[in-house]
Protein backbone atom coordinates (compact mmCIF):
# COMPACT_ATOMS: atom_id res chain seq x y z
CA UNK A 1 0.00 0.00 0.00
CA UNK A 2 1.45 3.51 -0.68
CA UNK A 3 1.20 6.42 1.13
CA UNK A 4 -0.28 10.07 -0.20
CA UNK A 5 1.00 12.61 2.44
CA UNK A 6 -1.72 15.71 2.22
CA UNK A 7 -0.96 19.50 2.93
CA UNK A 8 -4.01 20.14 3.60
CA UNK A 9 -7.49 18.24 3.96
CA UNK A 10 -10.34 17.97 2.43
CA UNK A 11 -9.09 16.94 -0.92
CA UNK A 12 -11.31 15.82 -4.08
CA UNK A 13 -11.20 12.20 -4.85
CA UNK A 14 -10.39 12.67 -8.69
CA UNK A 15 -7.37 14.94 -7.81
CA UNK A 16 -5.80 12.65 -5.98
CA UNK A 17 -6.13 9.52 -8.68
CA UNK A 18 -4.79 12.67 -10.77
CA UNK A 19 -1.87 13.75 -8.99
CA UNK A 20 -1.03 10.35 -8.26
CA UNK A 21 -0.25 9.39 -11.58
CA UNK A 22 -2.98 6.68 -11.43
CA UNK A 23 -4.79 8.35 -14.82
CA UNK A 24 -4.06 10.98 -17.44
CA UNK A 25 -6.15 13.66 -16.49
CA UNK A 26 -8.88 15.16 -14.76
CA UNK A 27 -11.07 14.10 -16.98
CA UNK A 28 -10.13 10.87 -16.99
CA UNK A 29 -10.54 10.36 -13.21
CA UNK A 30 -14.02 11.55 -13.20
CA UNK A 31 -14.77 9.38 -15.88
CA UNK A 32 -13.20 6.00 -14.03
CA UNK A 33 -14.65 7.14 -10.73
CA UNK A 34 -18.44 7.63 -12.13
CA UNK A 35 -17.85 4.01 -13.51
CA UNK A 36 -17.82 2.58 -10.40
CA UNK A 37 -14.02 1.28 -10.89
CA UNK A 38 -12.79 3.37 -7.59
CA UNK A 39 -13.47 2.43 -4.34
CA UNK A 40 -12.92 4.53 -0.79
CA UNK A 41 -12.82 2.25 2.44
CA UNK A 42 -13.86 -0.43 0.70
CA UNK A 43 -17.00 0.72 -0.93
CA UNK A 44 -17.60 1.61 -5.01
CA UNK A 45 -17.68 5.43 -4.84
CA UNK A 46 -19.17 7.17 -8.00
CA UNK A 47 -18.92 11.05 -6.25
CA UNK A 48 -16.26 12.62 -8.09
CA UNK A 49 -15.89 15.22 -5.53
CA UNK A 50 -16.32 13.45 -2.75
CA UNK A 51 -14.00 15.42 -0.21
CA UNK A 52 -11.05 12.74 1.08
CA UNK A 53 -9.37 13.13 4.95
CA UNK A 54 -6.59 11.29 6.29
CA UNK A 55 -7.13 7.64 7.21
CA UNK A 56 -9.20 7.04 3.82
CA UNK A 57 -7.88 3.99 1.55
CA UNK A 58 -8.24 4.70 -2.22
CA UNK A 59 -8.19 1.34 -4.69
CA UNK A 60 -8.05 1.69 -8.21
CA UNK A 61 -6.80 -0.88 -10.27
CA UNK A 62 -3.81 -2.84 -8.77
CA UNK A 63 -3.02 0.68 -6.83
CA UNK A 64 -3.93 0.98 -3.01
CA UNK A 65 -3.37 4.25 -1.46
CA UNK A 66 -3.49 5.59 2.32
CA UNK A 67 -3.70 8.89 2.59
CA UNK A 68 -2.42 10.56 5.42
CA UNK A 69 -1.70 14.32 6.66
CA UNK A 70 1.46 15.76 6.78
CA UNK A 71 2.88 17.02 9.10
Amino acid sequence: MREVELTKEPVELYKILKFEGLVASGGEAKSVIAEGQVLLNGTVETQKRKKIVSGDIIEFGQEKLLVKLAK
